[in-house]
């Protein structure tokens, strides 16, 4: 095991591709669990009246073959599970031992998790700047707190760390480098700005991050081994389902094949203990040239 790199955590975002169904959704954990290895499952939590105006909420989907309604308000309704079920949702993540979690979108939404008590909270790129919900969960709320960095410019990711840094609460702070795109070309995947983050902020934050929306597995391993400890990828059971983040999202087989291979590589990342390790000592008396 590696004595210079962080432990991989990987994060199975579930978010919306339970399409409304609590039986999916357990299914989804199961599965995250117990065939991929996963470490977390996150879901995904809105107010849709207050995140929404009314225009946007009474307007039709912008995509309709992946609408749960008539209008983008009801879509987003259909996919939303109130407190109680992301309550029962919690309690089966622990029966079975994954971590819970869930992104927040607005304040309301904010509070209704943090009543859950999750270990972490995350905040979507999308709402990175809505500081009265990041006051709030500094000041109520206790456990760690994810944020990424999808469409933010650098001078906004100072002011953010600045922020919690006011509040004193940038030991549990988690920053994920992001691309907002669905999918994210590799082009546009831009891995080393998490070595810039590490280099302006690993000593002010608890862990730097990789959020990714890309095809496949090998940028996350990649990432890994740039430094983000904590992996998050969009996961469903079937990439073809219904709905807009199923593309971008890995299913069982891929997710399960990044736990392994996040894994290995951690257990790969270290340098020698000595000049001739033991397994290579056979070897050596077997096949080394003498003179």
């Amino acid at each position: 095991m590696s004595t210079i790199y962080k432990k991989p955590f990987v994060i199975a975002e579930i978010g919306c591709n339970h399409k409304g169904d609590m039986e999916i959704a357990k299914e989804l954990i199961k599965v995250a669990k117990i065939f991929c290895n996963a470490d977390a499952v996150k879901f995904q939590k809105r107010n849709n009246k207050e995140l929404l105006t009314e225009e946007q909420y009474n307007a039709p989907h912008p995509n309709p073959v992946n609408s749960y309604g008539d209008t983008y308000g009801a879509h987003r309704e259909f996919l939303e599970f109130d407190v109680a079920q992301h309550q029962k949702l919690k309690d089966f993540c622990e029966e079975i031992g994954i971590v819970y979690s869930t992104s927040v979108w607005d304040t309301t939404s904010a509070k209704e998790i943090a009543s859950l008590n999750p270990e972490f909270i995350k905040i979507p790129s999308a709402c990175n700047n809505n500081f009265e919900m990041l006051g709030w969960l500094c000041d109520n709320y206790k456990g760690e707190i994810h944020i990424s960095t999808g469409m933010t410019s650098k001078d906004e990711i100072e002011t953010l760390i600045n922020f919690f840094i006011e509040k004193g609460r940038n030991q549990d702070l988690v920053v994920y480098n992001c691309t907002s795109g669905y999918p994210v070309p590799f082009e546009d995947v831009c891995l080393l700005d998490i070595k810039l983050l590490i280099d302006k902020y690993t000593d002010k934050v608890k862990h730097i991050g990789f959020s990714g929306h890309h095809l496949g597995i090998a940028v996350d391993v990649a990432a890994f081994t740039l430094g983000a400890n904590i992996i998050e990828r969009h996961y469903t059971i079937d990439r073809t389902w219904k709905g807009t983040d199923h593309a971008a999202s890995l299913e069982p087989m891929g997710l399960r094949k990044l736990c392994r291979d996040l894994k290995a590589v951690h257990q790969a990342l270290d340098y020698k203990q000595k000049d001739i390790l033991a397994i290579e000592q056979v070897q050596r008396d077997k096949l080394k040239y003498r003179k």
